[in-house]
């Protein structure tokens, strides 16, 4: 449970942090890359959904993030609403999480790995968290080759 809390803190904080648009839709901020989607929320978690199992990986669970932030708002003394909608895919890879973790075993951290979906007043994003220079770009270009997969559709 502690990791799950940490992966949405970290996902949560990357998707309010400040960020530098490069013209083609992708979003770099400190701690997230995100694309624009040209679709609506449900077209892009069913995207993202179908390049993951694509890529021959099994997702462990959604995190529906935005429901919980929007149900729980009230409870913390806030009447932000951040997302119409948010969700957060955790799924690892076998063959890519052994070769990080080979080069060194702390990086089981990172693991699982989540790529997420937003919906911020009907601009509908597709993201992931960065990861330290070094063997984790591994991770980092398979996030970004699945979430290329997923916002071409």
């Amino acid at each position: 449970m502690r990791k799950f809390l940490g992966t949405v803190l970290v996902a949560a904080a990357a998707l309010t942090a400040p960020a530098f648009a490069d013209g083609h839709g992708k979003q770099l901020s400190d701690h997230a890359i995100t694309y624009a989607f040209n679709g609506d929320f449900g077209d892009a978690t069913f995207a993202v959904e179908t390049a993951i199992v694509g890529q021959g990986l099994v997702i462990d669970y959604v995190s529906h993030t935005g429901e919980m932030l929007e149900r729980t708002k009230g409870d913390v003394g806030s009447d932000v609403k951040i997302f119409e909608a948010a969700d957060i895919f955790l799924f690892c890879s076998a063959k890519v999480s052994r070769e990080v973790m080979e080069a060194d075993a702390a990086n089981i951290s990172f693991c699982p790995y989540s790529i997420f979906v937003t919906d911020t007043n009907g601009e509908v994003r597709v993201g992931y968290r960065t990861y330290p220079d070094g063997e984790m770009q591994k991770v980092q270009a398979m996030l970004d080759g699945i979430v290329q997969e997923a916002i071409a559709e």
